[in-house]
């Protein structure tokens, strides 16, 4: 299976890396339009700010690439919040590949929400064989609010969507290559889709 793991420049692409390897795939790190296109699976990952990750995505065309993309693509924490159409934080204008807006947590509790935190409402095979309620490891400030393609959902300040799907795209706000046994078999799941 030939995976992709898009590199450009915003976030830990090595721990995903070596997690996919222990589930026995290889998967390459590249911004390689080609090698994207052609990829079985391409996984989107991206840490830290909405506005500097959308720069260096249009500085490589990638922000023209990726929402055309035809294979399943899972796109991992900001990788899942860009593409969305925007983003409070920068005020940015993301992929728009699912109609949504991401929102700022309120100051109600500590922001950003860090740590292990709870997955409720599975839904798809992205989920196949998880259990409702297992916990998976988040650091985010921004989130996506509960829509039609909820898929999973988190309880942080209220209810938001912890992973979503439309078509062939699938986002998970969590780090599923930090989220122990139970990420690894997600990233599984999403790999046999």
């Amino acid at each position: 299976m030939n995976i992709v793991i898009i590199d450009y420049g915003a976030g830990n692409i090595k721990s995903l890396q070596f997690a996919i390897e222990r589930l026995g795939f290889n998967a390459i790190l590249s911004s390689n339009e080609e090698e994207i296109k052609t990829a079985d699976k391409v996984i989107f990952p991206g840490v830290g700010h909405a506005d500097s990750a959308m720069k260096m995505l249009k500085e490589t065309g990638l922000d023209k690439l990726i929402p055309n993309l035809k294979q399943p693509v899972l796109g991992i924490c900001l990788g899942m919040q860009l593409l969305c159409n925007s983003s409070e934080e920068g005020n940015t204008k993301g992929l728009g590949v699912f109609n949504l807006d991401v929102k700022r947590f309120s100051n109600t509790l500590k922001v950003p929400q860090m740590g292990w935190n709870t997955i409720s409402n599975l839904q798809t095979d992205l989920f196949k064989g998880i259990s409702e309620n297992e916990f998976m490891y988040l650091v985010h400030s921004y989130y996506v609010p509960i829509c039609d393609e909820t898929i999973a959902m988190t309880d942080y300040d209220g209810d938001y969507s912890s992973a979503f799907q439309k078509d062939n795209f699938y986002g998970v706000q969590f780090h599923p290559e930090k989220s122990s046994a139970v990420g690894e078999k997600i990233l599984k799941n999403f790999l046999m889709i």
